[in-house]
C-alpha cells in the first residue's frame, strides 16, 4: 500500500529512535516491526499512520491518511530535531558516563497534548502496569482503525470521550475520579491543544488551571508533547527515590531532596532524571 506523503531527513546529531520515542509509550497506537515504528495520531490535519526507520545515517519517513502531509512535515520536531541540549555538561561520573555512552536518546516533542494527557491522567495514583493496562483496554474500546497498512488504532477522538459517561470507564478499570478528568479535558482539548503555540510558562499554567491536572501530570504532558528537557514530575511515587539512589546512593528520598540533587542540571532535569514515560 503507497503511503500518502514521504520524506527522508538527516538527524543533526547522534540520534536513537527507539530510546527517543520510547516516552510516547506503546499499545494499539504504536507499534515496533521489522526495526521501524508505526505511530497512529490525530494530527491538526486529521488521522495518519506514520511509520519512521533509520537508514545509512537518515530517517525514512512514509505516512498514510488526511494527517499524512502534516505528520510528515513534523517527523524531525517528533524525533527531537529541536532538543537542544547546549550547555549539558555533566560532572556526576553516571550521569557523565551515560550521557556519553548513550548519545542518540533526544527529547521527542510529540505536538500532541490531548494525546498525552489522557495517558498520563489514567496513570494517576495506580501502578504502571495497571495504568497501561487500562488506557490500552480504552483505545481498543473506544478508538477507531487508523489508516494505513499497519492495523493500529487511534487514540479516542475528544469528541467521543467528552460524551462518554463515567460509569463507562469502569470497564476499563478507571473509576470516577480519572474518568471525569478526562471527559473534563476532552471538553477543552482545543484550548488544551493551543499550548503549543505557548511559551512554557503559560503553558503550565493553562494545564494547571484544569481541575484534576497537577504539577506531576502537567510535567508528563510538557516533556513528551511539549519537549520540556526541565520538568520534573514533582509527586511521582518512585522518582526521588531512584534519583536520590543513583546521585547519591541513598535508598529513600523526598522530592525536596530530588529537586535539589537535580538544580545542577537545570535545564535538562527531565533527561537526568529519566523519567519520561507517559503510558
Amino acid at each position: 500500500m503507497g503511503a500518502d506523503a514521504q520524506a527522508r531527513f538527516e538527524p543533526r546529531r547522534p540520534f536513537d529512535l527507539d530510546l527517543t520515542l520510547a516516552p510516547i509509550g506503546s499499545g494499539p497506537s504504536l507499534r515496533h516491526h521489522d526495526g521501524a515504528i508505526w505511530r497512529a495520531t490525530r494530527t491538526p490535519a486529521g488521522a495518519a499512520t506514520v511509520q519512521l526507520e533509520q537508514r545509512n545515517g537518515s530517517v525514512e519517513v512514509n505516512a498514510w491518511g488526511p494527517g499524512a502531509e502534516w505528520a510528515v512535515a513534523h517527523a524531525p520536531v517528533l524525533c527531537g530535531e529541536e532538543d537542544d541540549d547546549t550547555g549539558f555538561a555533566p560532572s556526576h561520573p553516571l550521569i557523565k558516563r551515560l550521557h556519553h555512552e548513550i548519545p542518540g536518546i533526544r527529547m521527542t516533542r510529540t505536538l500532541s497534548v490531548f494525546e498525552t494527557l489522557v495517558p498520563a491522567v489514567i496513570l494517576q495514583q495506580v501502578t504502571t502496569e495497571e495504568g497501561r493496562a487500562s488506557f490500552h483496554h480504552m483505545v481498543n474500546a473506544l478508538g477507531e482503525p487508523a489508516p494505513g497498512p499497519a492495523s493500529l488504532k487511534l487514540p479516542p477522538a475528544p469528541s467521543v470521550l467528552a460524551r462518554t459517561p463515567y460509569w463507562s470507564f469502569h470497564r476499563f478499570g478507571i473509576e470516577r475520579r480519572r474518568a471525569e478528568i478526562v471527559i473534563r479535558t476532552a471538553r477543552s482539548a482545543n484550548r488544551l491543544e493551543e499550548i503549543v503555540t505557548m511559551d512554557l510558562a503559560s503553558a503550565y499554567q493553562r494545564m494547571l488551571a484544569f481541575s484534576g491536572i497537577g504539577p506531576w501530570t502537567a510535567a508528563k504532558v510538557a516533556m513528551v508533547a511539549l519537549g520540556d528537557a526541565d520538568a520534573v514530575p514533582v509527586g511521582d511515587y518512585h522518582l526521588p527515590h531512584s534519583v536520590g539512589y543513583a546521585l547519591e546512593g541513598t535508598p529513600r528520598s523526598t522530592d525536596e531532596r530530588m529537586l535539589e540533587l537535580l538544580e545542577p542540571y537545570r535545564g535538562h532535569r527531565a533527561a537526568v532524571s529519566g523519567e519520561r514515560d507517559v503510558g
